[in-house]
């Protein structure tokens, strides 16, 4: 009753149109389809079904303008747009729901969010992946170190390293477009609340209107399904994980100690204490709001996991993690992009890092092992010994005498120091998928094509 305490709060938990109302390009789309449909197949009259359209046309454009007046009271997205067409047209109004539930409806009304939600993050993977292999293509021959265990390791190429990044957004790219593929296999508008309709409707014909490649197979599961926001909240959450692995490496490069990278004035702030500083907070921020994209996933998994067939309340909880997840990475998509096209790279300050800590230890083994046929577990422990005798000279092992290494290998000649130089090293590494400038260009060319 009106009076009851309780009825407010009834209404509060039930309503959802503060979050579905984003839906509403896609709802009016799917009522379209079904009611282009009842038309042919003589369910509903030509002029009931024309001036259900005509309706529906002038509610997106109230809606688009503003003008459009949403209200909680009843409830969701679909009853806003039913409520204003019977304002607009009068009980023709209540044909367009004739063989449609709300459950196949906002079934379909999300796989469509969803997919156009994967094309337009598909847009903005190819955009950062376009400024990536930009830096490679500018730095395919800029000595930097390559880490393990971020110790140095061996010298490699910004280029090549920043393509690695590439490869990692286009395995995301490959699961959103595998996202969408499921996701549109299936068309679940006509498979009403749970069990389909007994009147002749064409599925085939809203399917193909509405752009999926066919109508759902079980009318339990098309209701229910939600595995396709599932799988875009996983898709999501692993693009994010890849974004932020570049945000942490961008924050450790404009760092001072290592001072690879400034970024321009647009994505850092300045400390309101330390006149100074200029903080890479895009870059922390990409990283962190990684946890919140995993969050929107463990919360729908957490909503999913113990539903029975078919429809429950509960899937009205699956848009708000979906929404917020996709804002989120495109927000982080644009920002990081707008990081690495502004990026400006110090060479001299890589190549001194990439000089240090005996980066060309390992061009040493593989020296002994091609000239000298040592073997390598013995040529491992020969260079061992070597870089022993440059830490106690405090030198690089370029920087040794040949008769410091033949103290330790008498067959050594001067031939090796053609491999302990850094470029050197990064120019030996001609295998496919090497750091050799010649493979990164190539690479970068290849991805440019890949990744349009």
């Amino acid at each position: 009753t009106a009076d009851d305490p309780n009825a407010g709060v009834m209404a509060e938990i039930n309503a959802s149109i503060d979050v579905d109302q984003r839906l509403y390009a896609h709802d009016i789309a799917g009522s379209r389809a079904h009611c282009s449909m009842l038309i042919a197949q003589g369910i509903v009259s030509a002029d009931a079904g024309h001036a259900i359209l005509k309706g529906l046309d002038k509610i997106e454009l109230e809606i688009v303008a503003g003008t459009f007046a949403f209200d909680a009271a009843l409830e969701d997205i679909h009853m806003n747009i039913e409520a204003r067409l019977f304002e607009l047209i009068g009980e023709d109004a209540g044909r367009l729901h004739t063989a449609r539930s709300r459950n196949d409806q906002v079934s379909t009304d999300f796989r469509l969010w969803v997919r156009d939600s994967l094309d337009a993050l598909d847009t903005e993977l190819a955009a950062l992946q376009a400024a990536l292999i930009d830096q490679a293509e500018a730095h395919a021959a800029t000595v930097m170190p390559g880490f393990t265990h971020l110790q140095a390791a061996q010298p490699v190429s910004f280029g090549h390293h920043v393509l690695a990044y590439v490869e990692m957004l286009d395995r995301d790219r490959g699961r959103g477009r595998d996202c969408r593929a499921r996701l549109n296999a299936a068309c679940p508008l006509g498979s009403g609340a749970l069990a389909g309709t007994s009147f002749a409707i064409d599925r085939e014909r809203t399917a193909a209107d509405l752009g999926f490649d066919g109508p759902s197979r079980n009318s339990l599961d098309a209701v229910s399904d939600r595995d396709f926001a599932l799988e875009f909240l996983a898709f999501a959450a692993l693009c994010a994980t890849h974004l932020s692995r570049l945000g942490e490496e961008i924050v450790v490069w404009s760092s001072q100690p290592f001072g690879f990278v400034a970024l321009s004035d647009a994505f850092t702030t300045g400390s309101s204490m330390l006149p100074q500083k200029r903080n890479p907070d895009a870059a922390e921020l990409v990283r962190a709001k990684a946890g919140r994209i995993f969050g929107s996933l463990t919360a729908l998994l957490t909503v999913m996991k113990g539903l029975p067939l078919a429809y429950a309340k509960d899937t009205q909880e699956d848009k708000a993690p979906v929404f917020d997840a996709a804002d989120t990475l495109d927000l982080c998509l644009r920002a990081m992009t707008g990081m690495v096209a502004g990026m400006a790279v110090d060479t001299d300050a890589m190549r001194r890092a990439a000089a240090a800590g005996h980066a060309t230890a390992t061009d040493l083994a593989d020296w002994l092992v091609r000239v000298l046929d040592v073997p390598f577990r013995a040529a491992h422990q020969a260079t061992a010994r070597v870089v022993a005798v440059a830490e106690e000279k405090g030198c690089d092992l370029g920087a040794l005498s040949l008769a410091d290494l033949q103290t330790v290998e008498p067959r050594i000649t001067a031939e090796v120091f053609s491999v302990l130089g850094i470029e050197e090293s990064v120019k030996s590494r001609t295998s496919f998928g090497g750091t050799a400038p010649e493979r990164v260009r190539a690479a970068a060319a290849e991805a440019r094509k890949r990744c349009r």
